[in-house]
């Protein structure tokens, strides 16, 4: 009962986000006090999919919706992948500095890093909106699909902003160590998207029914809300950032700085994004729209019980850079190999989660059974390389949150364009497999990933970055 008790009282300081030192004390305790709110966090940001999932996934012609959802989901991890690579290098900057104790500069560094991700997102938004149609076509969606879900994709295109904004936040957080206020931000935009899906989907007394457009306007006017709650936070919270309006006049140097390490970072994940981008509209193209939808739904559910093992990735980042900063390479390598034997245990239960449930799941989802076939068929081959996907997150995490971007945008370039991308085609279009050689290919790929990663990771030039 004492246990019990003690382990309740951890998760509860886990979830509060009180201020720790991360730089000395138990690397497990670390390790876990950062990892239970990143992996809430990562899974409440794959929620907004799935609640849009599972509403659009009962409309008439559902079909045509899920297609469009996935597609537009698709094209928007470009905006995750600029996301994510100014993240990582606000995160890696941020925790450098926590790690030398130098909070003001830490907050600049912050500061410095909107500037740079609103101005590159504004020309994405006004883009995304104005070609959202062809975006879609282009994307292998039948010109029905199309007509269809341009609305959607206009409203998650141009409202990509706070997409941006509430990634590059939250990884302003979490390298001060205060994963609890990212996690919270997303609980508060997961729960006014749950309310407005329904309400804005289906209607409700003077509110019409926007149908698959509903999603959309609920998605984004969610996220909208949860980085309002950042903002409030980062500006008047009881952090150790504290933006305050004159660390945002342009720093020359800070932003190269700070470039120099989202630059790769951002073509890192970009690398990544294209090859899923391009798995899809392979999917679409040799399976039609009941392939493309099962895909999709697949995606979705690997995306949900993935991101938390990101989630926890996140923390060795956090780790490292703060240990890096304090100048015990010894405790970052440590803290690293706790947190991949900790994701290996996650994923393995994962993988044996997938197949004791994975039809559940899936007709949650959908009624339609030729989509259900296919989503089922793809989640059981996808699933077989969770563990090799739970240690490459770890590694990869590892270098960003070292600022070593270039090692992992090389391997994602190798891993994902030279081999990924030529072998799915290889045995969707040679072999006539269609989707299944799609399917097989992402296992294959990510475990290979895993294995150089690994490797690299042993070399050790990742200890010996500056930033």
């Amino acid at each position: 009962m004492t246990k019990l008790f003690k382990t309740f009282a951890f998760i509860k300081e886990a979830m509060k986000g009180v201020d720790q030192d991360y730089t000395q004390g138990s690397i497990r305790k670390a390790v876990m006090l950062l990892a239970i709110p990143m992996m809430m966090e990562m899974a409440l940001e794959s929620v907004f999919a799935l609640v849009d999932l599972y509403f659009v996934g009962h409309l008439p012609n559902s079909s045509h919706a899920i297609q469009t959802v996935g597609l537009t989901e698709s094209v928007l991890t470009i905006i995750y992948s600029l996301a994510m690579g100014m993240s990582m290098a606000a995160t890696a900057v941020v925790a450098r500095r926590i790690g030398e104790k130098d909070p003001v500069a830490a907050s600049k560094a912050g500061a410095q890093a909107l500037i740079i991700a609103l101005s590159v997102n504004l020309i994405i938004c006004i883009a995304g909106y104005i070609y959202a149609t062809e975006i879609l076509l282009i994307m292998g969606a039948s010109a029905e699909t199309a007509a269809q879900g341009t609305p959607f994709t206009q409203i998650m295109m141009g409202g990509s902003m706070v997409i941006m904004l509430l990634f590059l936040i939250n990884g302003i957080f979490r390298g001060a160590g205060n994963a609890a206020i990212a996690m919270k931000s997303l609980w508060i935009a997961n729960i006014a998207n749950i309310i407005l899906c329904p309400l804005l989907i289906n209607g409700w007394g003077p509110v019409p029914a926007f149908g698959l457009t509903g999603a959309a306007m609920a998605t984004t006017i969610g996220r909208g809300i949860g980085v309002a709650y950042q903002i409030y936070h980062l500006w008047g919270g009881k952090s150790a950032i504290n933006l305050k309006f004159t660390y945002f006049k342009p720093h020359l140097q800070q932003i190269k700085a700070l470039l120099k390490i989202a630059t790769p970072g951002i073509f890192q994940f970009i690398i990544a994004s294209c090859s899923w981008i391009f798995l899809a509209q392979l999917v679409a193209t040799t399976g039609g729209d009941h392939g493309s939808a099962g895909y999709q739904t697949a995606l979705r559910l690997m995306m949900f019980f993935l991101l938390p093992a990101w989630g926890m990735s996140n923390a060795a980042a956090t780790l490292v850079g703060q240990n890096l900063g304090a100048v015990k390479v010894e405790r970052a390598h440590l803290s690293v190999m706790k947190t991949v034997k900790y994701n290996m245990i996650y994923m393995g239960g994962v993988m044996l989660l997938t197949f004791a449930g994975g039809k559940y799941f899936i007709t949650f989802f959908t009624n339609d059974k030729a989509v259900q076939d296919v989503a089922l068929h793809a989640l059981y081959i996808i699933s077989l390389g969770y563990i090799f996907y739970g240690i490459e997150m770890v590694l990869i995490s590892t270098f960003n949150g070292a600022g070593d971007t270039w090692t992992p945008t090389w391997v994602n370039f190798f891993g994902f364009w030279i081999f990924q991308i030529p072998f799915a085609y290889l045995l969707a279009q040679y072999f006539n497999l269609g989707p299944t050689g799609v399917f097989i290919a992402i296992p294959v790929s990510e475990t290979g990933i895993a294995i150089v990663a690994y490797f690299l990771f042993i070399k050790g030039r990742w200890k010996t970055i500056k930033v």
